[in-house]
């Protein structure tokens, strides 16, 4: 969870545990690690896969277009860092980094006119997390 942009941010942790809600998550499951920024995401969900003690990560920020090239490399490499850690642990990662061009289009997708892509990014999680459980049940009852 980016501090960066934290209006939009936390709109986003709020869509997150709702869908958590919905699906019979208890809020003591869910653990919120806050980072600075964008570029933060990916050490950390690194560290937590490390742990072994989740069955999904959901990574929640918001970069937004500036006048420099700062947004292109903290866009691409934040979203190759995420991809990495997913592929070489297995883990689902729920995508809810906003790439935005401006700080309004980044508010009407945390919880305004275009839905909340943090709800969606946890839905994805969740989703993808029960598919890789069957998966794993089934090569284990082979």
């Amino acid at each position: 969870m980016s501090r960066y942009h934290e209006r939009v941010t936390r709109r986003l942790l709020d869509g997150a545990r709702q869908c958590c809600a919905e699906a019979g998550l208890p809020e003591e499951m869910i653990d919120v690690c806050w980072v600075p920024g964008a570029f933060e995401l990916g050490v950390t969900a690194e560290a937590c896969a490390r742990t072994g003690r989740y069955a999904c990560l959901i990574a929640l920020g918001a970069v937004v277009r500036g006048e420099t090239p700062h947004f292109d490399l903290v866009a691409g490499e934040t979203s190759r860092m995420l991809a990495d850690v997913s592929r070489s642990h297995a883990l689902p990662i729920g995508f809810g980094l906003l790439t935005t061009d401006t700080l309004a289009q980044a508010e009407a997708r945390a919880g305004g006119a275009a839905g909340n892509k943090g709800y969606e990014a946890a839905e994805a999680a969740l989703i993808t997390a029960d598919l890789v459980r069957q998966l794993r049940e089934n090569r284990a009852s082979s």
